[in-house]
């Protein structure tokens, strides 16, 4: 579970590949829930609550960048 700390210290690419890798990773859970070969399904809630970190810090970069360059 990551901290949005740690995620406000990720550079853009570490952003994008955890995000990337969140993302692979809540397939496969699902895959396992869908066969039932998951055992903690709050796995899934937790992994789908970090990417929800991940894009949020990501859109609030953006966003800053926008408003920077006015």
């Amino acid at each position: 579970m990551l901290k949005i700390t740690d995620v406000r210290a990720f550079n853009d690419t570490d952003l994008t590949e955890r995000l990337d890798s969140a993302k692979q990773e809540l397939m496969k859970l699902r895959e396992k829930y869908a066969t039932r070969q998951l055992e903690d399904t709050s796995q899934i809630r937790q992994v789908r609550r970090d990417i929800a970190r991940l894009l949020s810090e990501r859109r609030a970069r953006q966003l800053k960048q926008m408003h920077g360059s006015k």
